[in-house]
């Protein structure tokens, strides 16, 4: 089975449901409450482990409910925790505004995902064996970078999506091998709005790039191959929250098991498109049958 190692955050949730996000200095009313397990790392492990990998989570929860609830999450959905620490103080969350229309505004409080600064001891062999390494930003870039550069030193694969965005130093650009922004993270980092020439831009950091485009779906671009453009399937969309590290968990697996760019693509895509029509993060993720049933639906 394929072997998937995250290193990166796990968040308590904190979701309110309202036809319209507030504006500054505004009160609405909701509609609805919701707590649910997510971050974009513990996100990206349970999307690949849905998806059909064996999935190893490195990362720290606190010591409060909120850490039990999300250790018992992941384990719940076949994600191995042996390397998810538990430290003192509280657990990180997210509090998030879902609108009517399924977007979100997000406001992130590290808490435990704070002192993940550096590879504890095992983590380097852990992620030795691992075909593919996912890392995001929302734990200290000290040990993004670090688990990027032993993932090259073993030749495991490195998947960085770079968010929360920020600047990237060298360091990590030279040991990811595949980046995967939204339009607005690729934007942010290159100061170019169109997407395909943010890319362009992209690449002359890092062999490959992905730029995801929400409903109108993904685009890819590498060094020495031909550029695609992937369409999303039609879907009405609920709640968007967690569809980027849906997307993310599932390419690495597609590419992990050797599939083409493009089916990985497509496949990462149907993923996507099922889990904006579900609320939450990890709670809308699809399992590996329904992303072959929407697969074989689009194809069809």
């Amino acid at each position: 089975m394929t072997h998937i190692a995250v290193l990166g955050s796990t968040n308590m949730d904190l979701v309110a449901y309202v036809a319209k996000a507030p504006q500054r200095g505004e009160t609405v009313t909701g509609r609805e409450f919701r707590t649910i397990p997510g971050g974009k790392g513990a996100n990206q492990a349970i999307a690949a482990a849905r998806a059909g990998a064996d999935v190893s989570m490195i990362g720290a929860v606190g010591a409060d409910t909120f850490g039990t609830g999300l250790r018992s999450t992941l384990e719940h959905s076949g994600v191995d925790t042996d390397h998810l620490r538990t430290t003192e103080g509280p657990s990180g969350t997210a509090h998030i505004v879902v609108d009517a229309e399924g977007g979100n505004a997000i406001v992130v409080i590290p808490g435990a995902n704070g002192t993940v600064d550096h590879l504890a001891p095992g983590d380097d062999g852990l992620i030795a064996t691992a075909d593919a390494l996912l890392l995001q930003l929302e734990i200290p870039l000290k040990a993004v970078v670090a688990g990027a550069e032993s993932a090259r030193s073993h030749g495991v694969r490195t998947i960085l999506t770079p968010s929360p965005v920020q600047p990237l130093p060298p360091e990590l650009l030279a040991a990811t091998d595949l980046l995967v922004a939204n339009q607005y993270e690729a934007a942010a980092l290159t100061g170019i709005t169109e997407p395909r020439a943010a890319a362009a831009a992209l690449l002359d950091r890092v062999p490959a790039v992905v730029v995801t485009l929400g409903a109108a779906g993904s685009l890819y671009v590498a060094q020495g191959a031909e550029s695609l453009r992937i369409p999303a399937p039609r879907v009405t969309a609920v709640d968007s929250t967690g569809a980027g590290d849906t997307f993310v968990g599932t390419l690495a697996v597609g590419l992990s098991e050797g599939r083409p760019v493009r089916d990985a693509l497509v496949w990462a895509s149907a993923a996507a498109a099922l889990s904006v029509q579900r609320v939450g993060a990890s709670s809308s993720m699809p399992y590996r049958s329904e992303i072959e049933a929407q697969t074989s639906r689009a194809a069809s």
